[in-house]
């Protein structure tokens, strides 16, 4: 599928480039002014504190940038056998998808000590010496491995960031032998969190097709059902960096797959979200997963939800992990809006596409905003 078979120049692992006590990065990880992240400098690390939950959990704020945070949800009413505090659940999720396309989820059942223990032992993986790491290096055409850029076109501007790429489902691609051995624990740890993150995709995705009026299963079998959807794990890890306000982590996107359940790190801030012209930066919430919508949603959706463009910036003294799993569907299905959302009024926006051909454009030419979702709404 991929006619690119080795990256274009050779790969500088950007963490060994931090640790080499450069103090200005090479011109390959400096952005268009337009493109820098303007308020970088004044944005101290945040460690996330009870209090910011409480004041995040019920009230509208005032819409300074200190204050403003993506909607937080409590899924601990999820399965109330009272209607109301259930129904609260729903409207709150919906809310969040239309507005935001971004919402922060707590008491969403996956252990705590999970979630520290998986973040932990990658931020010890990534400590390893450089030649521990290359052994897992990979290549553009499956992505699966160390790695330190995504699009294959020679000469882009970089992203200041490395990362490790897995394949969790469906079962017949994970590789365990492409999955670290060091730290020991390490595989044991991805396939438990792996499970019980794709277990709360599944109840998230029954939540957003019930809020869209379609039966309860309409997404997850859309995916391909449970046995056959797509999930992969990217773990990345950004390195300090002296100049931060010339470059990014990542560039801004909207994520191409399904949808995207985000372990953040719990001490360093870095997650910005596009509201209007304005970039929000994602306060997390503590033992939190930040859930957002992908394009695919957006097309099943016929856009009622909609893929929001973010980015990732980063700082001067504290380096940052975090763990993305892509919940996609199977990438042989035909992605298409709907029917039962498709009116007269409102007729469908996407053409039918599977998620594969969808995601060879992303892959020759990197994250690129919202250019390639907006450029399939039919011409009509």
């Amino acid at each position: 599928m991929m006619s690119c078979q080795a990256w274009p120049e050779p790969v500088v692992r950007v963490q060994s480039l931090a640790e080499s006590g450069l103090s200005s990065i090479p011109s390959r990880y400096i952005r268009p002014h337009s493109q820098r992240p303007s308020n970088t400098t004044s944005l101290a690390p945040h460690k996330p504190s009870q209090a910011d939950y409480d004041h995040d959990h019920g009230h509208n704020h005032d819409h300074d940038h200190d204050h403003i945070n993506i909607p937080v949800v409590d899924f601990e009413h999820l399965f109330s056998e009272d209607y109301i505090l259930r129904e609260e659940v729903f409207r709150r999720v919906d809310e969040a998808c239309q507005e935001w396309g971004f919402f922060q989820v707590v008491n969403h059942g996956v252990s705590h000590e999970l979630m520290k223990s998986a973040r932990e032992l990658w931020r010890e993986f990534f400590n390893q010496p450089l030649e521990v790491k290359e052994e897992y290096a990979n290549s553009p055409t499956t992505y699966e491995g160390y790695g330190s850029r995504l699009g294959v076109h020679k000469g882009a501007t970089l992203d200041w960031s490395d990362y490790f790429f897995l394949h969790y489902m469906p079962p017949s691609l994970r590789n365990q032998a492409k999955w670290p051995t060091f730290p020991p624990s390490l595989r044991k740890v991805i396939a438990e969190y792996s499970e019980g993150v794709v277990k709360l995709g599944g109840r998230v995705l029954n939540v957003m097709s019930t809020n869209l009026g379609l039966k309860e299963d309409f997404l997850l079998n859309a995916f391909g059902g449970e046995s056959e959807l797509g999930a992969c794990l990217r773990v990345n890890f950004y390195p300090k960096c002296p100049q931060p306000d010339l470059t990014l982590g990542l560039s801004p996107h909207s994520d191409p797959g399904g949808m995207t359940i985000l372990l953040p790190d719990d001490f360093v801030s870095g997650l910005q979200v596009r509201k209007g012209d304005e970039w929000i930066t994602v306060k997390p919430v503590p033992n939190a997963f930040i859930i957002n919508i992908g394009d695919q949603i957006q097309v099943l959706s016929n856009a009622i939800y909609k893929s929001v463009e973010h980015r990732v910036i980063v700082n001067s003294n504290q380096d940052r992990v975090s763990l993305a799993m892509f919940y996609n569907p199977r990438s042989d299905l035909l992605i298409e809006p709907a029917k039962e959302l498709v009116t007269k009024e409102k007729p469908a926006l996407y053409s039918p596409m599977t998620y594969d051909e969808y995601r060879l454009y992303i892959r020759l030419n990197g994250p690129c905003g919202k250019a390639q979702v907006e450029s399939l709404a039919s011409q009509t």
